[in-house]
């Protein structure tokens, strides 16, 4: 992995490719993670025969291995060479995009997907810094947004050009359709990306070992959590591992010369607002991707296609505001645009509580779209508290925390918002299907795709009013979850509040 060597900041065309090529990486990243649930159902009906277990994991190993390495992966950017790096992880996210489209086992799947996650994790701490060096230091506030913005709009371009591919093509097209966009993404940073200096600061093996297997054990809990029940024995012993372990992180971190991360690092406001602040962002944003589908297509009846394209208005909106947050917090001051951005994404989930099988796609975008504008506003802004908390020579740490807190967030979203779901579905069900007994009920009251081809099969006379009964069900219980996080959002956003600094937060250097 080549050294990064001393560079001035990008003219304006070189910059304009960067800029591209970042924000390219960015979104195939985040892109890969939210595009593969789509393929589940041809997953698991492909050659490969996976079971029930396997496929979850096929979806999940990618996010795993991505968020253990996010941290460590920003260091070695930090140590050996940002552009290296980049350029290193979007060689090895090529070969494990590759590998698993030819994957002709499980197994060797697996391995693939886990190769794609560590891939993605060297390209990503990597880029923010690498862009906000091309940009002057009175425009590297637009660097963070943009940068901000790709990283929010990616997971919803994951789900739009993946709908698309898996109209036309199987589950294979979807791994290796990546390989080209980094392939392209490789030669343009090679291309463009600028050469600041690296800094010889030893690696911290003994912290990235204890903090790669604390941040595994909670993935995996919140991950087996939501499938197994909270309190099943390897929940609780993943739960317990990772407080263990991320303890004895924390200890020896206090005692190293040169840690991975100083855990004083987060007695500084800004780390802490940064931090939170994203990751209620992220855990209302995942709830809306993993209610977008179910709502879209089997409520509404749409077409995989178009509720591929249903979140599409958050996407704009995130990437407009985006853009417009530093302005306005010239304007207005940092801290009142996190906080009216914060409580813009929990007013954006109150509205989408309230809709039904009736409501009009028209209203069901305005509440997607409160959500995409008060993310697009508050994201950036946090996104500097958290680099400006700590010295441009661990940039690439603080990227690592930065993407960590999106990734924890998404994960935390998804399981969150489906228990709360999966929670009150059940229960106001029919009495015919909240009653039945065996696999078949069972799956009707975990699954309102499930439910409804179940009522659809059995038929009868009162088949149609089931069927309504059904998908207002499904709506009451997405409103009950949806309510619950806009209330966390609000609570949290207190806190965001409360340690976010007084001051703008200076601009990295």
């Amino acid at each position: 992995m080549g050294g990064d060597a001393p560079g001035a900041e990008a003219g304006g065309g070189r910059r304009g490719l960067f800029t591209f090529a970042v924000g390219l990486c960015v979104a195939m990243v985040f892109g890969l993670g939210a595009a593969v649930n789509l393929a589940v159902g041809r997953l698991s009906t492909s050659a490969l025969h996976p079971s029930a277990t396997q496929v979850l994991w096929i979806v999940d190993t990618y996010l795993v291995v991505f968020g253990c390495l996010l941290i460590p992966a920003g260091s070695v950017g930090d140590r050996f060479g940002r552009k290296g790096a980049m350029l290193t992880g979007l060689a090895v996210l090529t070969v494990g995009s590759v590998g698993s489209a030819l994957a002709p086992t499980v197994p060797l799947l697996l391995v693939a997907r886990a190769v794609t996650g560590a891939g993605a994790a060297l390209v990503l701490p990597s880029s923010l810094p690498l862009l906000t060096q091309v940009f002057p230091a009175d425009q590297r506030g637009r660097a963070i947004a943009t940068w901000t913005a790709m990283s929010s709009v990616g997971g919803v371009a994951g789900n739009v050009l993946g709908g698309l591919v898996l109209q036309y093509f199987d589950w294979q097209m979807l791994f290796a359709a990546a390989a080209p966009l980094a392939v392209v993404g490789m030669a343009l940073v090679a291309a463009t990306a600028p050469r600041v200096p690296r800094h010889e600061r030893p690696l911290d093996p003994v912290g990235v070992l204890v903090l790669v297997g604390g941040v595994l054990a909670l993935l995996f809990g919140i991950i087996e959590g939501q499938r197994d029940g909270w309190l099943a024995p390897v929940v609780l012993l993943a739960f317990g591992a990772a407080a263990v372990l991320l303890t004895v992180f924390v200890l020896v971190e206090l005692r190293r010369e040169h840690p991975l991360i100083d855990p004083r690092a987060f007695l500084r406001p800004g780390l802490r607002s940064g931090a939170l602040g994203i990751v209620v962002s992220f855990v209302a944003m995942y709830s809306v991707f993993a209610l977008n589908g179910q709502y879209l297509m089997s409520v509404k009846g749409y077409p995989a296609v178009l509720a591929g394209f249903g979140t599409l208005p958050m996407a704009v909106m995130m990437f407009v505001a985006s853009r417009r947050a530093a302005g306005l917090a010239e304007r207005i001051g940092a801290r009142a645009v996190v906080v009216g951005g914060l409580l813009g994404v929990a007013a954006g989930l109150a509205l989408y509580s309230l809709c039904g099988p009736d409501t009009p796609y028209p209203l069901y975008a305005l509440c997607v779209l409160l959500v995409g504008a008060g993310s697009g506003l508050s994201n950036p802004l946090l996104s500097t508290a958290i680099l400006s908390a700590l010295p441009a020579s661990r940039a690439g740490v603080g990227s690592g925390i930065n993407s960590f807190s999106r990734e924890f967030g998404g994960a935390l979203g998804f399981a969150l918002f489906g228990t709360l779901l999966n929670g009150a579905f059940g229960p106001a069900l029919p009495a015919s299907l909240r009653e039945l007994p065996g696999e078949a009920g069972e799956a009707a009251r975990r699954a309102v795709g499930s439910a409804l081809a179940l009522v659809h099969e059995r038929g009868g006379p009162e088949a149609a009013a089931v069927d309504h009964a059904v998908r207002v069900a499904f709506s009451d219980a997405a409103g009950f979850a949806l309510r619950l996080v806009a209330a966390l959002v609000a609570v949290a956003t207190v806190l965001v509040v409360v340690w976010y600094p007084a001051r703008r937060p200076a601009e990295p250097s």
